[in-house]
């Protein structure tokens, strides 16, 4: 098993089981037009390709093709919110499906170069910098819109405009992190467990309260898709050197051998 996409992995499956027992697309995150020739049978078709990806990520011998094509499918889904980003660029709620796909995007290419033997640097290069750019949209988000992120705060977590400006802020600092290269593997793995947190205490409860509902099983899947994203590029991302007297250490030791 593929260890380092195995959340990305299960997001896509998730995706895809949810996209054949509901028969339609990601509801936003997938924005198909409802008037499209051949709606639902597009439905299916793209649900089972979620599902048959997700499950080849999780087999290391098919991991890294898989990776590349969901990479490549999560793509299309940016594509898809071009018009309506066109025509609000100024509303950070158009750059928001942007942003959420977009990282999905980078997380499969963060897997993808990192399972190279040996990893490509150019890749995972360019995985960090495009991922980086997606959580500063996350924060921004948390902040336009801060009412609207309290009332996701479950209710028996108390000053819930508190948590929206943090983890708002959370996103920022981690984005920036990640962009400019300062701790990024640390930034990921915070990021990663911050997302992760929101998959079991927020979305899990609303799911388990409405069972039958499309979106929220969406939304939950989602979201395990995009701690699969940050996870993805957090593995992908070199481990750093030892310094200080570490280093020395490891010196010494070499130069023993």
């Amino acid at each position: 098993m593929n260890r380092d996409g195995v959340p990305y992995g299960l997001g896509a499956i998730a995706l895809g089981v949810i996209g054949l027992v509901f028969g339609d697309f990601a509801l936003q995150w997938q924005p198909v037009p409802k008037d499209l020739p051949g709606h639902y049978a597009l439905a299916l078709v793209s649900a089972t390709v979620m599902l048959v990806l997700g499950l080849g990520v999780l087999w290391s011998r098919t991991a890294r093709p898989a990776a590349a094509a969901l990479a490549v499918v999560y793509l299309g889904w940016v594509a898809l919110h071009g018009p309506d980003t066109a025509a609000a660029p100024g509303s950070v709620a158009s750059w928001l499906g942007v942003a959420e796909t977009l990282s999905m995007s980078a997380g499969g290419l963060a897997l993808f170069a990192g399972l190279a033997q040996p990893p490509d640097d150019r890749l995972r290069l360019a995985a960090r910098l495009i991922y980086g750019l997606c959580p500063l949209v996350f924060g921004l988000s948390h902040f336009a819109y801060a009412d609207f992120t309290a009332k996701m705060v479950p209710g028996w977590i108390p000053h819930p405009l508190f948590w929206a400006y943090a983890t708002g802020t959370c996103h920022l600092a981690a984005g920036l992190a990640i962009l400019f290269g300062v701790a990024p593997r640390l930034a990921a793995t915070l990021l990663t467990t911050m997302m992760g947190c929101f998959v079991v205490m927020l979305h899990i409860p609303r799911v388990m309260a409405a069972p039958d509902s499309h979106l929220e099983w969406t939304m939950t899947a989602i979201a395990l898709s995009l701690t699969g994203a940050a996870w993805a590029l957090r593995q992908s991302l070199p481990t750093p050197e030892p310094s200080g007297a570490l280093a020395f250490d490891r010196v010494g030791l070499d130069r023993q051998g």
